[in-house]
């Protein structure tokens, strides 16, 4: 089975490289064939290794090679395969495989084809490597290589100033929270002498008591201290305010990564690797509510921004954001199960709803306003029921995979005990019924309605070729069946032996014991608040869209301001532009006209070269060739020595 871990990311690498390096002399359809055949490869080895894990009840955990030995500590290359790591495999490469086969039709007629799939099969390789490892060593360096990998995706239409601005914020951003990940990093390997996994959760209880000074006069535990800083760097990857900011931004990428990013890589990184160390972060309920009240608060108020969105990418781009703190507010509320399960469907429906917007935006000639939209079920009918499958989905209707893991994670804040929980609740409770009004907003003004395009657009109208329907017809499929299987992934024992849940924390134990099969389940969800907050959204969005448009211009002039502050999205890139970006720029300018054009070029290059100018000034006046001054100089000169000889010799 050795062979076969290293196989699969790998095979996704060797694709890369071929299209990357050999894109030209290959030609179009060779770099899409060697990297889907790669990616393709990658997923088949990934079922075999689930089977393996999973369903015959194996784990792996080795090294593949040693990187480094620096004072009897080994930097290893190494491979830990468990459940978790097996259900992320699964993910990643049918997401990736989806994206590759869909990106044929969308980016047929670019210049860079094969860049881009070269590029695409890169990033795989690299959450392939992050998800797999089993040290610190190896993770950073697959979560660094999702990050430079995103840049290059997110810019991937380099000419387009908004592009390069995008991934360019994207990466710093990204800094933000991979400095804090990699301080978290330096404090394991300070304390703990190791960076293997399974030797650092061996070691936690041992250093429960240990306290670190952080401000002078403060003492921090050690343990909560090394959550937060790992958390900080999740918060980048899973964009969590406030480093949230870059996410929406990467729309400027071409629309299949943006699915890429949104669903099964970039962004559940920080999902996955909170859910990996959930030994640490168990240890200390300060961190778990840090992370719970900071999820809360990215799922109800990145809801929000999506209700005033016209983009039909960014509509969707919110919704990952608002999806992202649900599955973070879980992890906070130790039901690590349920947030997993959670980013297991989404990748699935989120996926799917990327690639259907996409396919309209292909029908549409790129358009992506949804103002001037409407009326698409009849010209595009398999994009409209993939898109409504995925819709509801979103919004946790019954029977869809949503439904299932969206209502876990709103039982389990409800029953949890750790301080934060209420805020918690209300919070994913409030956005339950924001997603439902954002999503169908979107779905009935682009599907529904009267047709608002140009009449040339509206004659060349009709369905996505088969490389962008097929796609989405196989995400359609787990979109509705993947929730069924919250047993065993939430109430049962799949995690068993993976995820640490302490004893006292009773969050999921309390929704083990309430759950009494799947149908009731369903039932209980249907009296439940979520339910009937999510059918009055799409209530909302269906008379005020398709029924009263008025009700939408009414709202509009009486709460202006909050569209205002909605539209600004409360200010954070404002503040950002104005604060960090506009404060580099100033201390930049200050230390160039200080040090460089004051210090460097005023004092010790033109200063020296005045100096020079000046002395060499008065010495040449001593230069005046007349003989007299000369004999003058050397009676002087000689009075000076005879004088000290005189007075030195007598002290």
């Amino acid at each position: 089975m050795e062979n076969i871990y290293l196989a699969i990311p790998l095979s996704a690498l060797f694709g890369s490289i071929l299209a990357g390096l050999f894109g030209r002399q290959l030609g179009r359809m060779l770099s899409h064939t060697v990297t889907i055949l790669g990616v393709a490869l990658a997923c088949v080895l990934s079922l075999v290794v689930f089977n393996h894990i999973v369903l015959d009840g194996n784990t792996y955990n080795g090294a593949v090679y040693t990187w480094a030995v620096i004072e009897g500590i080994q930097f290893e290359i190494g491979f830990l395969i468990d459940n978790l790591t097996a259900m992320m495999m699964v993910v990643v490469t049918f997401v990736s495989l989806m994206v590759h086969i869909y990106t044929i039709a969308y980016m047929h007629d670019d210049p860079g084809y094969q860049r881009f799939f070269s590029y695409i099969s890169l990033f795989t390789f690299s959450m392939l490597m992050l998800v797999m490892s089993n040290n610190f060593l190896q993770l950073f360096f697959g979560w660094e290589a999702v990050g430079l990998v995103s840049y290059l995706l997110i810019g991937f239409w380099f000419k387009k100033d908004t592009a390069i601005f995008a991934n360019m914020k994207a990466f710093l951003v990204n800094r933000v929270g991979d400095f804090g990940f990699l301080l978290g990093i330096a404090a394991i390997y300070v304390h703990f002498g190791t960076l293997d996994y399974v030797e650092v959760f061996k070691q936690v209880p041992n250093l429960l008591d240990v306290t670190v000074t952080v401000i002078p006069g403060e003492e921090w535990s050690l343990m909560t201290l090394i959550a937060i800083l790992l958390f900080i760097g999740a918060m980048g990857k899973s964009a969590q305010v406030p480093l949230h900011v870059w996410l929406p931004d990467s729309m400027e990428g071409p629309t299949p990564i943006s699915a890429l990013i949104h669903a099964a890589t970039m962004v559940t990184a920080g999902i996955f690797m909170v859910s990996r160390m959930s030994p640490i972060f168990e240890v200390s309920d300060t961190a778990l509510s840090v992370v719970m009240i900071i999820g809360a608060i990215t799922a109800f108020f990145m809801g929000l921004i999506g209700i005033i969105q016209n983009d039909i990418k960014r509509v969707v781009a919110y919704s990952t954001l608002s999806q992202l703190g649900y599955m973070t507010v879980a992890l906070g509320a130790s039901a690590y199960s349920a947030g997993l399960f959670h980013l297991m469907t989404h990748a699935f429906f989120k996926a799917l709803l990327f690639l259907a917007a996409g396919s309209v935006i292909i029908a549409m000639h790129h358009e992506q306003d949804i103002r001037k939209m409407g009326g698409l079920k009849k010209y595009m009918p398999i994009t409209y029921w993939t898109s409504l499958i995925g819709s509801l989905a979103l919004i946790g209707f019954p029977g869809f995979a949503g439904f299932f893991s969206k209502d876990s994670i709103v039982e389990s804040v409800h029953a949890s005990n750790l301080a934060g929980a209420e805020f918690a609740y209300w919070m994913v409770l409030l956005g339950v019924f924001v997603t439902a009004f954002y999503s169908f907003r979107m779905f009935f003004l682009v599907f529904h309605g009267k047709e608002r395009m140009d009449e040339h657009t509206r004659s060349h109208l009709k369905e996505s070729p088969l490389t962008v329907t097929i796609p989405l017809i196989a995400l359609a499929i787990p979109s509705v069946i993947a929730g069924y299987f919250i047993d065993p992934i939430v109430v049962g024992d799949f995690f068993k032996g993976v995820v640490f849940v302490d004893p006292a924390h009773t969050a999921i134990a309390e929704l083990k014991e309430g759950y009494h099969g799947v149908f009731s389940f369903m039932l209980h969800g249907i009296m439940a608040p979520p339910f009937w907050l999510a059918m009055s959204g799409l209530g909302l969005a269906w008379y005020i869209y398709l029924k009263n448009d008025a009700l939408a211009h009414f709202a509009y002039n009486k709460f202006r301001w909050m569209h205002t502050i909605l539209d600004k999205k409360y200010g954070m890139d404002s503040f950002n532009q104005v604060v960090f970006a506009g404060g580099a720029i100033a201390l930049g300018k200050l230390l160039w006209r200080v040090g460089d054009r004051f210090l460097i070029d005023g004092l010790i290059v033109n200063g020296s070269a005045k100096a020079v100018g000046f002395f060499s000034g008065i010495l040449r006046r001593i230069q005046t060739g007349y003989m007299y001054h000369y004999a003058f100089s050397m009676i002087l000169g000689v009075l000076v020595i005879l004088t000290w000889f005189i007075f030195g010799s007598k002290g």
